[in-house]
């Protein structure tokens, strides 16, 4: 099985800066897209931003700009740098990666999420 570890989370205020991490371990030979996605109260799941085993990047329009999402495949591991923060980037923070499997079936793995809450 396949575990993510997210860390990094926590209280920061408007205008500043944050950075989230998230660590695969188990049974992994590979991944294939990370990705960081966050949920605020009352409202629907988002995709933040992704990024693939190659590099290639997509953001949400929200925080283009202002978050950098990288990855270190030697460690299958994911960043998030969060800058010029918002209060309504407020949310819990959920990592993500895609692990392909045996048959060529990908199975998607989340983090428990970690709350990041920016005041104003």
């Amino acid at each position: 099985q396949v575990q993510l570890m997210e860390s990094g989370g926590g209280l920061v205020q408007a205008g500043g800066s944050m950075r989230l991490s998230c660590a695969a371990s188990g049974s992994i030979f590979s991944i294939n897209t990370m990705g960081w996605y966050r949920q605020a109260r009352g409202e629907q799941r988002e995709l933040v931003a992704a990024i693939t085993s190659g590099g290639s990047t997509n953001y949400a329009d929200s925080v283009k700009g202002r978050f950098t999402i990288s990855r270190d495949n030697g460690k299958n591991t994911v960043y998030l740098e969060m800058n010029s923060l918002k209060p309504e980037d407020t949310a819990v923070y959920y990592c993500n990666a895609d692990v392909p499997r045996v048959a060529g079936l990908i199975n998607r793995y989340w983090g428990q999420g970690t709350q990041v809450t920016v005041s104003s």
